[in-house]
C-alpha cells in the first residue's frame, strides 16, 4: 500500500472504532485513536500474517499490552480480514468475540490476552525467546502506553529482553502523554522514555506515530539492528483524528453521544 492508501484506510478505522464505542455506549475511544496508524502499518504492511490461517505457526506475533484500546485493534483485524466488520458493532455486547480487552480465545488474530496493564511486554518477551529457541525467523510486535510504563513489571520485561538478546523483538511506546487521572507528568513521571529504555540495554528510536513514512522506516532499522530488541518511542496524540477529543484527558474513556459520534464520522470523512 502507499501512504495515501494507508491514510484512506486509518480513517475507515476511526470511523469504526468512534461507532463501535457509541453502540456499546462504553469502551476507550482516546488511546484506541492514538495507536491506529502503527496497526495500520503493522498489519498491512510489516506483519507476515495469513487471516485465513490465525494460528499459522510461522506468523509474526503481535501483542496490544494496553488492552484497553481494543477497538482499534479489532477494527483492523476486521479490516484484514479476520472477520466480517459488520461484527464490529457488537463490541462489549453479551457472548460477543470482541469483549472490552483482547481475549485469544475468543477473537481470531488475538495472539495474547491482554488487559491487566504491565505484562504485555513480558508475554511477547515471551513468544520472541521461543521463536529463537526454535530458531525460527519470525517477529513479535508490541504496543504499551506511556502511563502503563509506569508498571514495574515493564522495566523487569525491558532488562530481561536485552539480556537474552532478543532482537526479533520490537516494542512501540504509544507517547501519547496522557492517562486516565491526567498528563503523565502529574500522575507519575515517566520522563526520560528513551534514556530508560537505552540504560536497559535496548536499541531505541524516536518518530511521529501518525507518519506512516516514519513508521515503515524505523520498522526497517529495527529489523536491521541485531543482538538487542528495539523500542519505538511513537509521538502521538490522543483522541487522533477528531478534534474534541484530540489530547483531552476526559476522553481516555468515554464513550460519545450519538450527536459526538455523528461529528466525529463527518470530521473523518464518514458518514452514518
Amino acid at each position: 500500500m502507499n501512504i495515501d492508501e494507508l491514510s484512506n484506510l486509518a480513517k475507515k478505522i476511526r470511523i469504526d472504532i468512534v461507532k463501535m464505542i457509541t453502540e456499546a455506549k462504553s469502551g476507550h475511544p482516546g488511546g484506541s485513536l492514538s495507536i491506529v496508524d502503527i496497526l495500520t502499518t503493522l498489519y498491512f504492511e510489516e506483519m507476515n500474517i495469513d487471516p485465513a490461517n490465525p494460528k499459522w505457526e510461522k506468523r509474526d506475533r503481535f501483542v496490544l499490552s494496553k488492552g484497553h484500546a481494543a477497538p482499534a485493534l479489532y477494527a483492523v483485524l476486521a479490516h484484514r480480514g479476520y472477520f466480517p466488520q459488520d461484527i464490529l458493532m457488537q463490541l462489549r455486547k453479551c457472548g460477543s468475540i470482541l469483549q472490552g480487552h483482547p481475549d485469544m480465545k475468543k477473537t481470531p488474530g488475538v495472539d495474547m490476552s491482554t488487559g491487566s496493564l504491565g505484562q504485555g511486554l513480558s508475554a511477547a518477551n515471551g513468544m520472541a525467546l521461543a521463536a529463537k529457541l526454535d530458531k525460527a525467523d519470525w517477529r513479535v510486535y508490541s504496543i504499551v502506553g506511556d502511563g502503563e510504563i509506569q508498571e514495574g513489571q515493564i522495566w523487569e520485561a525491558a532488562m530481561t529482553a536485552a539480556h537474552y538478546k532478543l532482537d526479533n523483538l520490537t516494542l512501540f511506546v504509544d507517547h501519547n502523554g496522557l492517562q486516565i487521572d491526567g498528563t503523565n507528568e502529574e500522575v507519575m513521571n515517566v520522563m526520560s522514555v528513551e534514556e530508560k529504555f537505552r540504560a536497559f540495554g535496548w536499541n531505541v528510536l524516536k518518530i511521529n506515530g501518525h507518519s506512516f513514512e516514519q513508521i515503515k522506516a524505523a520498522l526497517v532499522l529495527a529489523k536491521s539492528v541485531k543482538g538487542k530488541p528495539t523500542a519505538i518511542i511513537a509521538e502521538t496524540q490522543k483522541g487522533k483524528g477528531v478534534s474534541f477529543m484530540e489530547d483531552k484527558v476526559g476522553w481516555h474513556g468515554k464513550a460519545p453521544t450519538k450527536e459526538e459520534c455523528a461529528q466525529a464520522v463527518k470530521e473523518l470523512g464518514g458518514v452514518l
